[in-house]
């Protein structure tokens, strides 16, 4: 049977908005983990037969396939080819698959996967506004579409209202949704102090380290915000936090593995995606969860480490619900309430978080979901070797 191996996986510190890595253009941010990643296995770069990059709001410094454009940015081989892939949120995790896919069908033999986002520079949503006002449109990409308008009617499509409708469904109101984001903060700062992040985490410039998580947070702070909606639960404090940044890691087949003489460190045990209810848009790991674990005959308690995407708090606490998933294995760096979702780039962030953790505790089995624009969710298992 074919495997699709994990050689190795990077990363750049995530900037906060307006931080460090703010005024980098997003080429050169991916350019600098495909620098990383080259010299890190010591491969021929001419020997990758694709680079598959996530990124979101393709426009300005990030159109034009910026996936090809990092690659030529870092003064790498010109016949080498790029994709650049758009699944929302899980851009960048679907980039892994599009690259494991590859490599399990036998088609080619050395894929990069990775991703790229830089918020400070072009903040979400701001390519579809950019695209509609000259011609008028204010409907977005939903609310124009009489196809759309006969299934779902004029509910609002909304990441905030459809956070609200998780908080409502499974009952987590607004202390809990606070006292995970605290959680997520100190265990993201003691992430750092004790280098859990130094081997993943390419220096950039004067950005050494993470620039999201908050020493200086507590409930009160918290509990002093307005909620983003009126009547709401959901604060800033509860919400992933706009950044940049980029990730990139290297796939192979075993044939790759011999030939360029590479380690394994991990396998792809299974990839998957599931989509549901994209008015409530957030709640799909739940079933892609569960549908992973079927195919694969796991139980969520063989699972040892779990990254799920921390785009509200109570897309976490839902599925925790729901799973029944212990949650000191969830999330124990902390997420991206802490550490931030530069959305093109979060995929594969979570995805080296999640290897070089399984490293360092020895887990075997690793499972990554996160929940998608238009109500999907990607999910991956990885097996370390």
């Amino acid at each position: 049977m074919a495997e699709a191996y994990i050689v190795e996986a990077v990363r750049t510190p995530v900037g906060r908005r307006g931080g460090g890595l703010s005024a980098v253009h997003p080429a050169d941010l991916g350019a600098h983990v495909l620098t990383a990643l080259v010299e890190r296995t010591g491969i021929d770069p001419a020997a990758v037969e694709d680079v598959v990059f996530g990124c979101l709001d393709a426009v300005g410094p990030q159109a034009g396939d910026i996936a090809r454009t990092c690659w030529l940015a870092a003064g790498l081989p010109e016949e080498v080819p790029g994709v650049t892939v758009d699944r929302q949120c899980g851009s960048s995790q679907q980039a892994v698959h599009f690259a494991a896919q590859a490599v399990l069908s036998g088609t080619q033999d050395l894929v990069v996967a990775g991703g790229v986002q830089n918020m400070s520079l072009i903040p979400i949503a701001f390519a579809s506004r950019q695209a509609a006002a000259p011609l008028g449109l204010t409907d977005g990409p939903f609310l124009g579409s009489p196809g759309w308008r006969a299934r779902y009617g004029d509910q609002p499509v909304n990441q905030f209202a459809g956070a609200e409708m998780i908080a409502a469904k499974w009952g987590v109101g607004r202390e809990e949704q606070e006292e995970f984001a605290l959680r997520s903060h100190r265990r993201a700062i003691h992430a750092l102090d004790t280098g859990r992040f130094d081997r993943e985490t390419v220096r950039y410039g004067a950005v050494a380290v993470d620039e999201g998580p908050r020493r200086d947070t507590s409930l009160e702070k918290m509990a002093a915000l307005k909620p983003v909606l009126d009547g709401g639960t959901i604060t800033a404090a509860c919400s992933s936090q706009v950044s940049d940044g980029a990730a990139a890691m290297l796939l192979a087949s075993e044939r790759a593995v011999h030939d360029h003489g590479l380690r394994p460190r991990a396998r792809v045990h299974h990839l998957s995606v599931r989509g549901e209810d994209p008015i409530r848009m957030l709640s799909a790991p739940i079933p892609a969860t569960a549908h992973a674990l079927k195919r694969t005959g796991l139980t969520i308690d063989a699972i040892d480490l779990v990254e799920i995407n921390e785009a509200f708090a109570p897309v976490v606490l839902a599925w925790l619900r729901e799973t029944g998933a212990d949650p000191d294995k969830v999330n124990v760096n902390g997420g991206a309430i802490a550490l931030g979702h530069p959305l093109g780039a979060t995929g594969v962030r979570l995805m080296t978080t999640l290897l070089h953790e399984l490293e360092r505790t020895g887990g075997r089995y690793g499972l990554q979901t996160m929940c998608e624009g238009g109500g999907q969710a990607n999910v991956t298992i990885i097996e370390r070797l």
